[in-house]
């Protein structure tokens, strides 16, 4: 059931983008969009993990090198009825998490030095369950694909002008104006409503896991308020989402909160209070 909604939301991005190609420039603009569409979501399923792991310099570690944190995510994994994924390390002070890769064979579960050395094993042993509940729900795949979507979408509309053809059944300017103005809001506001609930849902999923919502509630206090004093250095907005807490929580105004990948660490931590 998972991998079906999955797969539906990432026919429905796709059909979007497509729809709006043909808005923008007819014919031509819906096989334009097609192809991009086919090769960017083979690109994020095939090459999405790789890529992102690669950019925040994580360091794949096993047993040996990792002790601690690999039986913590062994148990969890048999726990949780899921394959063993690859454990990375990321050199950064910030103490953050994320999952990533295609399926349950092709996971990763990346941690930050600052997570290692600043929460107890009781608050690792909840991020660690979060991140295996995104990647028992698929959410990693989800996110990656919302986001290039929607990055998509956006760099459409700002080019949409270029776009040659005078097909008869294009909108008017008008309404094609409106709509280049529109669409980038709209798959913003699905990309960042999908990781929000998904976000929700990790929540509920490490509290179910490890039996104890007041472990993820202590490491999420935690995660926010290093994160508001702690910069990452190589944080890339495009990749915000897919971490526990946004790496850019510190510079976030109250006024943006519309286009949070995040929901509040207040209100999760309220939804995790009711599951005690």
């Amino acid at each position: 059931m998972e991998q079906f909604k999955t797969y539906a939301l990432m026919t429905g991005l796709t059909l979007l983008f497509i729809w709006f190609g043909g808005m923008i420039a007819g014919q031509t603009g819906m096989i334009i969009a097609f192809i991009a569409a086919a090769g960017m979501n083979f690109y994020a399923y095939y090459y999405s993990d790789t890529q992102i792991l690669k950019h925040y310099h994580a360091i794949p570690v096993d047993h040996d090198h990792a002790t601690g944190l690999y039986k913590i995510v062994e148990r969890l994994t048999q726990r949780a009825n899921l394959p063993m994924p690859a454990l990375y390390i990321i050199p950064e002070a910030q103490p953050n998490a994320f999952a990533t890769g295609r399926n349950y064979e092709h996971a990763a579960v990346a941690v930050t030095e600052g997570l290692l050395d600043l929460m107890t094993e009781e608050e690792i042993e909840a991020v660690i369950a979060h991140e295996l509940s995104h990647i028992k729900h698929y959410d990693m795949l989800i996110g990656t694909v919302t986001a290039t979507i929607a990055g998509a979408i956006a760099m459409l509309a700002q080019f949409g002008m270029f776009f040659g053809g005078g097909d008869r059944n294009r909108p008017n300017p008008i309404v094609m104006i409106a709509l280049m103005l529109i669409m980038p809001l709209a798959a913003s506001i699905i990309q960042m409503t999908v990781s929000r609930n998904r976000e929700f849902m990790a929540d509920e999923g490490s509290a179910k896991m490890t039996g104890h919502p007041e472990w993820l509630q202590s490491a999420l206090a935690k995660l926010d308020s290093y994160a508001r004093g702690t910069a990452m250095h190589d944080a890339d907005p495009q990749t915000a989402h897919m971490f526990i807490i946004n790496p850019f929580t510190g510079k976030d105004v109250s006024f943006k909160q519309l286009f949070s990948t995040h929901p509040s660490t207040e209100q999760r931590i309220e939804r995790l209070e009711a599951l005690k």
